[in-house]
């Protein structure tokens, strides 16, 4: 294992200890966007983290694709990726199906974000693997739509996302992080995770909870600028 994928390997694994709200927060403190508003977790329970692989679906126009949507990024990705799928030209059909989902399983993958419609939500269910959408329709993509791109930036919810950056999802929703910022954003979840960590304590040992969320809670934010 080269340094590069180490360092990688390493990041994923802080990332993992970490939730969707408090990723969320870090990225607000730096005047980042990263979360994909109205995408929720449709199979799967717990969380899923990992470096993004994309790729994009458009009308089919009668244009012949040579290959089925998702086949590629499903043969390209393994343990620690997520592929992400940008579907925005229709809701009238799924962008990822069952048998996607059966074969990403077998392979490791982390699970799929889509912005857009997903099917076969069943299947995953009982595969266990998470897919997050925008939600659900049994319509194929056959005839509709076709891949377009494949590990090009895309755009999901409005967030610009690249090949490589990193993403948590959990029930709270999904989050991405751009690669460039990953160490800094990291940083500050987990001192962010950790002050909220010793709120908690403080309730627990009596404090109240006015005076925690209140008092306390402006500290963290100050200390979190210092």
């Amino acid at each position: 294992m080269n340094d590069s994928s180490q360092a990688s390997d390493d990041r994923i694994a802080r990332l993992r200890a970490l939730d969707a709200c408090a990723v969320s927060d870090a990225l607000d403190r730096h005047g980042l966007a990263g979360v994909a508003y109205g995408i929720s977790r449709s199979s799967g329970s717990g969380r899923i983290v990992g470096r993004v692989l994309t790729m994009r679906l458009g009308p089919a126009d009668g244009t012949p694709s040579p290959r089925h949507l998702g086949t590629q990024a499903v043969e390209a990705a393994g343990p620690g990726e997520v592929i992400v799928v940008e579907h925005h030209s229709t809701t009238a059909c799924a962008g990822w199906g069952g048998i996607l989902s059966f074969a990403a399983r077998q392979r490791g993958i982390e699970g799929v974000v889509v912005d857009g419609m997903c099917r076969d939500i069943d299947e995953a269910i009982e595969l266990g693997f998470p897919v997050f959408a925008r939600g659900t329709v049994p319509a194929t993509a056959r005839g509709r739509v076709r891949e377009i791109e494949f590990q090009q930036p895309v755009t999901i919810s409005g967030v610009p996302v690249c090949p490589g950056d990193f993403i948590v999802a959990d029930g709270s929703g999904v989050v991405f992080i751009p690669a460039a910022h990953i160490g800094t954003v990291l940083d500050t979840a987990e001192m962010l995770q950790q002050r909220e960590a010793q709120m908690i304590e403080a309730i627990r040992a009596g404090a109240s909870v006015g005076d925690v969320m209140n008092h306390r809670y402006e500290t963290m934010l100050k200390a979190s600028h210092d």
